[in-house]
């Protein structure tokens, strides 16, 4: 299959790529760091692709689409694992915050699903989105306000695109506490947060059972994209959860 991954220079993204293309599948990675890339595309296989592209740009989402079909010959399936989660109470959550939060989260997901479409259209392709277990599956966690509530957006925008493109197979993958893989491939979710904030949140969050207490191994998460994107959309999926088991 041909696959585009975006956010692929790092954490999920860097996995999710890196072990279809390791599966056999034909991947173009997506992301602005251009060096990264290029090691996740070596890492990845022969004819894995490394195409920069800001989803905050909606020229550049078209360029690298333009890009990806040029050199796989077509798109099957689209991932979206592009997302930031900044750690800020929603009090003390400023404009620039809730615009960053959403240019990247939810109308990067648009621009570059609006930018793919003609061409998995004509595959009968998949698409499908990193969700987050605090935009469905628990109330939004203190400290991530912002972040749930993008998340919460872009399962409703997964659903609209859905609802106007049934041809297409959209789904959305909720996904547990997963660290990802090792070195680039690590989540860099947390990299930002302030640390005296998050162990004060953190107490909030083991006291309220949002954690489960074991991570998801990353192997099981491209498994199930691999599973999603072979099905195409004569079985579309529209919502698959893959978490950790809880444990004790």
């Amino acid at each position: 299959m041909r696959v585009v991954v975006v956010g692929a220079s790092s954490g999920l993204g860097r996995c999710i790529a890196i072990g279809l293309g390791q599966r056999g599948e034909r991947v173009a990675l997506m992301a602005r760091r251009k060096d990264r890339l290029q090691d996740a595309a070596a890492e990845a296989g022969p004819g894995a692709l490394a195409v920069t592209c800001d989803v905050t740009d909606e020229e550049s989402c078209r360029a690298a689409v333009a890009e990806a079909v040029r050199e796989l010959g077509g798109i099957d399936g689209l991932v979206y694992a592009t997302g930031i989660g900044p750690l800020v109470r929603l009090a003390d959550t400023d404009a620039e915050t809730w615009r960053r939060t959403f240019d990247t989260n939810v109308i990067g997901a648009s621009l570059i699903t609006a930018a793919a479409l003609p061409h998995l259209d004509a595959s009968q392709g998949t698409a499908a989105y990193l969700s987050s277990i605090s935009a469905s599956h628990t109330p939004p966690w203190p400290g991530l306000g912002a972040y749930a509530v993008s998340k919460a957006a872009l399962d409703k925008l997964v659903e609209a695109w859905r609802s106007e493109h049934p041809q297409i197979g959209f789904t959305r993958i909720t996904v547990g506490d997963c660290a990802g893989g090792e070195g680039d491939s690590m989540t860099g979710f947390n990299a930002d947060w302030d640390m005296d904030l998050m162990a004060e949140v953190a107490q909030t969050w083991v006291a309220r059972d949002y954690l489960a207490g074991a991570l998801l191994e990353v192997d099981e998460l491209v498994r199930v994209v691999q599973s999603v994107m072979r099905l195409g959309s004569s079985a579309s999926i529209p919502y698959v959860a893959v978490v950790p088991r809880r444990s004790g």
